[in-house]
């Protein structure tokens, strides 16, 4: 027969599990004078002795069940009580890209330094993580430099200089209401108490349903960085999350909602607005950067038409319905975030075709060519254009080397595949 083993447990005071709801309970009335509902018998105890077995062999009484420690193994529960994908999120402090010593809060001396970024580009920076599955880890620094946690990922979405934390990020935004999130904004829950223990920051990616009680999150969590329609705010905390907008955003709308769609007029030939640049935005958040040569602008192009014909005519509409100017609909689906993608080549489109890989030899110190200063413009085009000083130009360089790197290391690559130095896996990957 198995010897019994007899430990002390203490319920935590703020798990929401049902286990440690059932000991707080329990161990209350425990601690009642029976005149007032305490068991007689169990009068004064103030922990609850749990039985477990050295072997493991499973408690049958329900309530033992209920109590046993493996109750932690539930997940956090959502506001309206469903368990949910919620597990904690311990996070490094503030600090320069790669790590290294803290950076510090902003002072007198080295005030806040704000780049000008789109909501277009935010999103398009989010979605390389995703794209990449980076591993949730506290410790270590993806390529592109930033702490791999939810407010490092953050931090390279936004485009800071450097890898902050849940409380310090608000700084570079400002308070908005929940009804007027927008993609790219984020929603910040810090405890300062504790900051390790539910702190979380996630990136609005659009509203997923007309209640606008859940929206796509783009967020930094343990395994790995994930895209899920989340409740909002979060599984978890809900009440406690606050909604902020980053204070260097440039080409949309700075405050208030812009869901409502701003009517036919603001679009199509001559049309010149904010609204002509947030759809653009838009679209390229929704697959469509490769229509803009230069970023989305107030002045209606040619571009803005391909990029919102391309997009209805991934919701499967044809016909005046796929005219390349946006309607209600069309809009809706852009601000919400539902709808299909555009699709990395096909209708409405330029040429979807790979131009030939021109050989390794093209690659390397010393050579100076025209596919070098291709190659770099086509990195800065998708994103990987970080380590360039002044722009891609003919010559090899180091810079050259390190975006490849980085786009490299961002398709899951490792090792000698992810050495800089671009191949015809590389070359087509990243003109596709």
């Amino acid at each position: 027969m198995t010897v019994p083993v007899f430990r002390e447990y203490e319920p935590a005071a703020d798990c929401c599990c049902a286990g440690c709801a059932l000991q707080r309970r329990t161990a209350a009335a425990r601690s009642l004078p029976p005149r007032l509902g305490g068991h007689r018998a169990a009068h004064g105890a103030r922990r609850a002795l749990v039985l477990a077995t050295a072997a493991g062999v499973v408690l049958s009484a329900g309530a033992a069940e209920a109590v046993a420690p493996a109750c932690h193994a539930v997940g956090p529960v959502r506001p309206d009580g469903a368990s949910g994908p919620g597990p904690t999120t311990p996070q490094g402090r503030t600090g320069p890209l790669k790590g290294g010593g803290g950076a510090g809060p902003p002072t007198a001396d080295a005030p806040l330094v704000l780049r000008t970024t789109t909501r277009g580009e935010i999103i398009s920076r989010a979605k390389t993580w995703v794209a990449a599955k980076v591993p949730y880890d506290m410790e270590k620094y993806w390529s592109d430099g930033y702490r791999q946690d939810c407010s490092g990922y953050v931090s390279m979405a936004w485009g800071l200089d450097g890898n902050e934390w849940t409380g310090s990020l608000s700084s570079y935004g400002t308070r908005i209401a929940r009804s007027q999130l927008e993609p790219g904004d984020i929603l910040l829950f810090h405890d300062p108490a504790d900051p390790n223990k539910g702190s979380h920051v996630t990136i609005f990616g659009g509203w997923t349903n007309s209640a606008r009680t859940q929206y796509m999150a783009y967020e930094q969590t343990p395994p790995a960085t994930r895209k899920k329609t989340t409740p909002l705010a979060y599984w978890s905390n809900s009440d406690k999350y606050l909604a902020y907008r980053y204070r260097g955003l440039t080409g949309g709308s700075g405050g208030g909602s812009s869901s409502g769609f701003p009517g036919a007029a603001r679009f199509g030939p001559g049309a010149r607005n904010a609204h002509v640049t947030q759809l653009g935005d838009m679209l390229v958040a929704r697959g469509g950067k490769r229509f803009y040569t230069q970023g989305p602008g107030p002045a209606w192009s040619e571009a803005d038409r391909r990029a919102t014909r391309a997009f209805q005519q991934a919701q499967g509409w044809k016909g005046a319905n796929a005219d390349g100017l946006p309607g209600p609909d069309t809009w809706r689906r852009l601000v919400n975030g539902t709808g299909k993608d555009i699709p990395a080549a096909g209708p409405g489109g330029g040429s979807s075709a790979v131009p030939p890989f021109p050989g390794r030899g093209y690659f390397k110190p010393g050579q100076s060519n025209a596919h070098v200063e291709r190659l770099g413009r086509q990195l800065v085009k998708k994103g990987y254009g970080r380590h360039y000083a002044s722009g891609p130009g003919r010559r090899w360089t180091e810079a050259d080397r390190r975006n490849v790197e980085a786009f490299q290391r961002a398709q899951g690559w490792r090792g000698g595949v992810a050495d800089g130095y671009p191949g015809p896996d590389t070359w087509r990957r990243l003109f596709s």
